[in-house]
């Protein structure tokens, strides 16, 4: 009991210290960090301030009215990219997770032949060549004493489903893709299991099973979890996601067509680095976000810069891609405004098909570069034309009637229809039309559809009043 009642004389002590060692003067000024918040752009965003807009149809599109009436609603600002996802950026990702399982397979392989001693691998002690250079990395326990606590008590770094059990891969050695230059039989045994089945080689040549390139991640169901009661595991959800865009959509899209060297070609040659990516599914598109949001957040980590509040990528809503592609302009047709598709001189202003059967008239033929024709008024490009874009929000004809009017969504993972919006390279200009309402299936993949991301802004920016 004594020691008790001193250890509470202790706490009371060091308590009324604390409150005495700030200069408040014992007035509640709260809790901040010590530098101000500003901010940051993210690369290749642009600002979308908050504000209200007529959303839906305003003309006579009398049949398009039924599933968007027009209606005022108000969304929040964010960052939205300029352009849609390009072949390059997509391509970032691909390689990101066809790296990591290469590593993993060579760190799990390297650390079971370091183990077995000189039987299984033929190396002195100490020995860095061949595959044991790719073993995990070891962390400095006097440096960072909680990698080692919870490596010694966990055996994970918090994900015990994670192949890698929560060790850092190495990522300082340059992995070798020139199968005459495989260091050692561990090194070849490894890549063999990346490749397709020995039958399906051709020209002596194995090639990556791109089935195999898959990316795991878990997210919270925010939704649920608000609305239900339960621990944070009951609303985890694992997505496990081929990342590979299907590149048979430019001959699957289109029977008695050739379309070939678009299969072939287009998210890989060079000439189509700057286009955007197509073949990808609306899951593809989400997994793309993860992605973006852990690569940030990791950097920022390293260099000490988080705020508190990690940055998030995620496809926008359907709301907020009407009201950014408007581009500030109330009861507009197009994101150029309109009510034409063309200048006064007659030059396109997007890329869609304007005449049946003549693709080209408009300047293009499938896609253009991601940055082509002029920007709308907030500096965002082809928000009309070129490919279609995936949106977080489920297709319901019903949710323009029943939806809030602040930050509308409809988030229903039983809805496998999701919106699309902006029309395509082979759309009629009726779809380019910033109020046209459309919707594909979450699974599928289309050589005319792709996406698109934003980000929160945290703060308030709103659209200055004309």
């Amino acid at each position: 009991m004594k020691k008790l009642t001193f250890l509470l004389v202790l706490f009371t002590l060091a308590l009324l210290t604390s409150c005495k060692s700030g200069n408040d003067q014992g007035q509640l000024t709260g809790v901040r960090t010590k530098k101000k918040f500003f901010p940051e752009k993210p690369f290749g965003m642009t600002l979308i301030p908050g504000g209200s807009f007529t959303m839906g149809k305003e003309d006579e599109d009398v049949a398009g009215a039924f599933s968007a009436p027009p209606r005022t609603v108000t969304v929040r600002p964010f960052y939205m990219d300029e352009t849609e996802i390009t072949n390059s950026e997509y391509r970032e990702f691909v390689f990101w997770v066809r790296d990591s399982i290469v590593r993993t397979k060579l760190a799990i392989l390297a650390e079971e032949a370091n183990v077995g001693g000189s039987d299984a691998v033929e190396q002195k002690k100490g020995d860095m060549s061949g595959i044991l250079k790719y073993r995990f990395k070891e962390m400095d326990s006097t440096n960072n004493a909680y990698y080692k606590y919870m490596m010694d008590n966990y055996g994970s770094l918090g994900d015990v489903d994670s192949p890698t059990e929560g060790k850092y891969l190495n990522w300082d050695v340059d992995l070798v893709w020139n199968q005459d230059e495989f260091p050692d039989q561990y090194y070849a045994e490894a890549m063999d299991s990346m490749y397709l089945p020995i039958e399906e080689t051709m020209s002596r040549k194995r090639r990556i099973d791109t089935r195999k390139l898959k990316y795991l991640y878990t997210y919270i169901d925010e939704a649920a979890a608000a609305k239900g009661k339960g621990s944070l595991k009951d609303f985890l959800v694992k997505e496990v996601v081929e990342v590979y865009p299907d590149t048979t959509v430019w001959v699957k899209d289109f029977n008695y067509s050739y379309n070939d060297p678009m299969h072939q070609d287009y998210f890989w040659h060079d000439a189509y680095s700057d286009y955007p990516v197509v073949g990808v599914s609306w899951k593809q598109a989400k997994s793309f976000c993860n992605f973006r949001t852990d690569k940030r957040n990791t950097y920022l980590a390293s260099k000490k810069k988080n705020s508190g509040k990690e940055p998030r990528f995620r496809l926008p809503t359907e709301a907020e891609w009407e009201y950014a592609a408007r581009g500030g302009l109330e009861y507009a047709k197009y994101p150029w405004g309109g009510p034409y598709t063309t200048t006064d001189r007659g030059e396109f202003l997007a890329n869609f098909k304007p005449e049946r059967g003549n693709y080209a008239v408009d300047g293009a033929l499938y896609t253009v570069e991601a940055k082509s024709y002029n920007p709308n008024d907030y500096g965002l490009y082809n928000m009309a034309g070129n490919v279609s874009e995936w949106t977080n929000t489920a297709y319901n004809p019903s949710s323009y009637y029943l939806g809030s009017t602040i930050n509308p969504n409809v988030v229903d993972d039983g809805n496998k229809r999701k919106v699309i919006r902006g029309g395509s390279w082979k759309d009629v200009a009726y779809f380019l039309e910033v109020s046209t309402r459309d919707y594909e299936y979450a699974d599928s993949a289309r050589s005319y559809i792709g996406f698109r991301t934003v980000q929160d802004y945290m703060g308030t920016k709103m659209k200055a009043k004309k």
